[in-house]
């Protein structure tokens, strides 16, 4: 169901982001440096949180909005083998880095997407994104495209944020939950950082 990849895996995956960063800019060139905690760990948090709530089954199919260059998409798709992820991002570029990134590290479970939410068909079971917008606004744009729910990556006053969406979104609080990945990860950088779960 899971397998880790090896160290020799995650220097490929560091590598091939810092030579793709060079051209075409998917990290803040500050945190280049930092690239496999905040970034590529930040991502398996999702993994984590799934693992420790027993979420996790073969054959799942991830939409991951906004994906960027890959993030948390391509990590996960990593450690989900059986698992397949359809990477989708607006800014063409972008998807270029994911779909060559995820062809290096022959990751036969990713499709990349350059395109807008609504005009994929979905429903996958899980949408997962890693903090594009507000909740507000990110919940309208994938209503109807998940059959089990959203794992969203998410930092500061995150609660302010889920009462605005369940006013605005109508979605009931009781299906939501707030997971600190500082649970997992003790590092001060994910103090405020969590995987928000909405079930549908």
């Amino acid at each position: 169901m899971s397998r880790m990849p090896s160290k020799k895996e995650f220097a490929k995956m560091c590598e091939l982001y810092r030579e793709w960063n060079e051209k075409i800019n998917v990290v803040s060139r500050k945190d280049i440096d930092n690239l496999f905690e905040h970034h590529i760990l930040h991502s398996l948090a999702i993994h984590k949180y799934m693992e420790e709530h027993a979420l996790l089954e073969d054959g799942l199919e991830f939409f991951d909005l906004g994906t960027g260059g890959g993030f948390p998409g391509i990590p996960l798709a990593m450690v989900m083998p059986s698992c397949h992820f359809t990477l989708c991002d607006s800014i063409a570029k972008k998807v270029k880095v994911a779909h060559a990134v995820a062809k290096d590290l022959k990751l036969k479970n990713v499709t990349c997407v350059n395109s807008r939410a609504e005009n994929l068909p979905g429903p996958y079971d899980w949408v997962i994104s890693r903090a594009v917008t507000s909740l507000d606004a990110f919940y309208p744009w994938v209503k109807g495209k998940f059959k089990k729910g959203i794992l969203y990556l998410k930092g500061g006053d995150v609660l302010a944020e889920i009462e605005q969406m369940c006013a605005k979104c109508k979605v009931d609080p009781a299906k939501v939950s707030v997971w600190p990945i500082n649970d997992w990860l003790k590092d001060d950088y994910f103090a405020e950082k969590f995987v928000i779960e909405i079930r549908k």
